[in-house]
């Protein structure tokens, strides 16, 4: 499971793979980094992370330990053992995010090859930080909030107005928390305002490769997107035994 999450990347953000099995931190780390400005892409697995690794190029790694089938130590010592990472400067810097807080635990996912280590649950500010310290190393910059709202796409939906640069939604002077898919189907809604989407239309945009994606899921989706948006939940309208649509003003 690999998708990209970025609606509008610039070619100057970083490429960020995400590799976390539990889908809520996955979602957060990613809203995070989308938020910053970069390009995020997802795995749920160290297998799923070490194929994509192979493919594609990342500015940074951010990987949990306690992984299905291979943990977030043994792929480092994989790629640290790979012939095709044997260049340092082929192998992107890796971040890795977990709940193993031991000073033990520390010292082996460095020795394993992790560049930093933080541990679960922790400070979004101090992620961020450790997020842009590695990219510094890295010689790669992260935009700065000034030059991210400057280039922003702007939407306003009724009550709500969305960001499109750094995945914010306000109702009011509110700040809505949205996950990357429900701030995607939103974002969707949003451009064809007025106009009614089917489930499988949403689909599209939501699922990436590898990714099932079902109307049901997008119900799902649509369901807890009206509970998080509170007074301004009447911009979505059902339209029965079609779709979706966000009302026009």
């Amino acid at each position: 499971m690999v998708a990209n999450t970025h609606p509008n990347p610039s070619e100057n953000s970083a490429q960020i793979l995400v590799v976390e099995d539990e889908i809520e931190i996955r979602e957060l780390i990613s809203l995070l980094l989308l938020r910053q400005g970069h390009r995020v892409q997802q795995c749920g697995s160290a297998h799923e992370a070490l194929e994509t690794l192979k493919k594609s190029k990342y500015d940074l790694v951010v990987l949990d330990w306690m992984l299905p089938q291979m943990s977030g130590v043994d792929l480092l010592k994989v790629i640290g053992g790979s012939a095709e990472f044997n260049n340092p400067l082929q192998r992107p810097p890796v971040l890795m995010v977990t709940a193993k807080a031991e000073p033990q635990d520390i010292v082996v996912g460095l020795e394993a090859g992790a560049d930093d280590y933080i541990t679960k649950p922790f400070e979004p500010n101090v992620f961020t930080a450790r997020v842009k310290a590695l990219l510094r190393r890295k010689g790669v910059s992260t935009p700065s909030t000034s030059q991210q709202n400057a280039d922003s796409d702007i939407l306003k939906l009724g009550g709500l107005t969305m960001n499109l640069a750094i995945y914010e939604v306000r109702c009011g002077t509110e700040l809505i928390h949205l996950t990357p898919s429900e701030f995607k189907i939103l974002a969707t809604m949003g451009s064809h305002q007025g106009r009614v989407l089917t489930r499988d239309q949403l689909i599209e945009k939501v699922q990436g490769e590898g990714i099932s994606v079902t109307g049901r899921t997008i119900d799902t989706h649509v369901f807890g997107l009206r509970k998080k948006l509170g007074e301004c939940a009447d911009v979505i309208e059902t339209i029965r035994g079609v779709g979706y649509r966000v009302k026009t003003e």
